[in-house]
């Protein structure tokens, strides 16, 4: 599978700390091989837009699946407690 992330994506990373980066380009490796690996706890969130979640360190990723592309949609931290 290739991953490909939108422009959204690449603006939210593009300010994130660089070991978010550092994890966040770990997990896609992981995504474009498996996205059963438990370290992405990814599932599907929204049927109707094919939107799936996965966790990256304290990030929130957002992607969808077509054909065999997966491509990142947004990334959101998770807000502090």
């Amino acid at each position: 599978m290739r991953v490909v992330l939108s422009d959204r994506a690449i603006e939210a990373l593009k300010d994130a700390p660089r070991n978010v980066q550092r994890a966040f380009e770990k997990q896609l490796r992981f995504l474009a091989g498996n996205l059963l690996h438990p370290s992405l706890r990814a599932k599907k969130y929204d049927e109707g837009k094919d939107l799936c979640p996965a966790r990256v360190d304290k990030v929130g990723v957002y992607f969808t699946i077509a054909d065999d592309i997966y491509r990142i949609e947004d990334v959101i931290p998770h807000p502090k407690k």
